[in-house]
């Protein structure tokens, strides 16, 4: 087998994994600093004194961090005492060991930018964790919240189109439910397009549709495998009696606000069409990349949807708290917030290996999932996508991606230098997208 080839790295001046970690990195550290300072009265009020100390300890803890990553300092070792400290620690020293026969060092600007945006994560974490007793607080979640409520338009449009969708949806014909099916994977695709947090310059008009849209957008996507993931699901359909009585489709879920309600949609859509018959949820167990999913998210969101003085949102809502009571199942592992990328699962965490295989489908949300598929790595734009799993196999799976870094596979030859003429930021504007197909196992 081929040597893999090199995963990116912040190292060479002016590329974008340097920039990123130089000019939009410290920010999120201080936006978190800002989000602890502005909830000081509660910490008094909760905690008294106790509060007040921890506020302060939490917030001297993200200052020094900033101060490590901006003086590119060696990364320290956790000392929190969590689940995962030692698997951390031992990364560390792997990498220590890595970087020492080249007489490098473990740091900000020397290391795998995945590896290093991680331990910022982790890093963050780790300050709420020694900052008792309001370890709870999550530094993220007034950006989280802000996504969702200004996301409410499309938010209620979508809630609208699934309920008058699913009146119906015993009467489509096959060639129906394909389209429509497709709708939906595509807005999960463009969650971030449908929003107004991540294009606050676009002005948006309220009646928007996240429907409406996806015409335009069909020219971004990149790679189109729809169909693999459709002839997957309506061939099951149309053996479950005999052959496969249930179909299991898993979500690795990305970002909370508006791309969660899609995630819910889509999950919804596919139990009312039968083209699923169980939905698994696999999000973070901690506050993770700003925007990504825990279960508190994914609770306050069908408490927002319940109270909506709209119908379609509040009984989008109803119904999905009772699916996650009943039907859907919500899981988080300590994998998904470890600095290892997806090929390393089966020896890291066989068991979360194991659940996977379980599965008859599995959706990859987001860039993030994306890296962590790849390896992050400086792969030629047309390796196959199933080479570059590198051996990650647990069962048939799709990567619904926007493209925001430059981790890309699976192209055709020449579409690289097509797009580049016609976009010089393709890879990291977000404005194309992926659905990438892997049956085999």
């Amino acid at each position: 087998m081929d040597a893999l080839p090199p995963r990116l790295t912040p190292e060479e001046e002016g590329s974008f994994q340097y920039l990123r970690i130089k000019d939009q990195t410290p920010p999120i550290l201080t936006k978190a600093i800002d989000a602890l300072h502005r909830h000081k009265s509660e910490f008094f009020e909760k905690h008294g004194e106790e509060g007040t100390e921890a506020e302060k300890k939490a917030i001297s803890l993200l200052s020094k961090l900033r101060n490590e990553l901006q003086t590119d300092k060696p990364f320290l070792p956790l000392t929190d005492n969590s689940a995962d400290t030692d698997v951390w620690n031992q990364y560390l020293e792997y990498h220590h060991s890595l970087l020492n026969e080249n007489n490098k060092k473990v740091s900000w600007f020397q290391s795998p930018w995945l590896y290093v945006e991680c331990y910022m994560y982790r890093r963050i974490h780790e300050a709420l964790m020694l900052s008792s007793p309001i370890s709870y607080f999550d530094v993220f979640k007034e950006s989280k919240d802000q996504n969702f409520f200004e996301s409410l338009e499309a938010i209620k449009s979508l809630c609208n189109y699934l309920q008058e969708l699913k009146k119906r949806i015993e009467n489509l014909d096959e060639n129906q439910l394909k389209d429509e099916f497709f709708k939906l994977l595509q807005i999960v695709l463009w969650g971030n397009k449908c929003d107004l947090a991540l294009s606050p310059d676009e002005s948006i008009p309220e009646t928007s549709s996240p429907v409406v849209t996806l015409e335009d957008l069909q020219l971004f996507i990149l790679v189109d495998n729809m169909d693999h993931v459709w002839s997957l699901l309506i061939n099951r359909k149309k053996m479950r009696q005999e052959t496969f009585p249930v179909t299991r489709v898993d979500f690795i879920m990305d970002n909370a606000g508006f791309e969660l309600v899609a995630d819910l949609v889509m999950a919804d859509f596919l139990l009312a069409s039968k083209l699923a018959t169980e939905i698994h949820f696999h999000g973070k167990s901690i506050p993770w990349f700003v925007s990504n999913t825990i279960k508190k998210d994914m609770d306050w969101v069908i408490e927002q949807l319940k109270a909506a003085n709209t119908k379609c949102m509040s009984d989008c809502g109803i119904n999905w708290e009772h699916y996650l009571k009943h039907t859907w199942i919500y899981q988080d592992h300590m994998f998904w917030t470890l600095p290892h990328e997806y090929c390393t699962m089966s020896q890291v965490s066989p068991d979360l290996y194991a659940e996977l295989q379980k599965s008859n489908l599995i959706l990859f949300k987001g860039d993030l999932n994306y890296r962590k598929l790849v390896g992050d790595r400086k792969w030629k734009l047309t390796v196959p996508f199933h080479q570059a799993l590198n051996g990650f196999h647990p069962a048939p799976l799709c990567s619904i991606r926007t493209v925001k870094t430059e981790a890309l596979v699976g192209l055709a030859h020449g579409q690289g230098r097509h797009v580049a003429g016609i976009d010089p930021q393709w890879r990291t504007s977000g404005k194309f997208g992926v659905f990438q197909f892997d049956g085999s196992l």
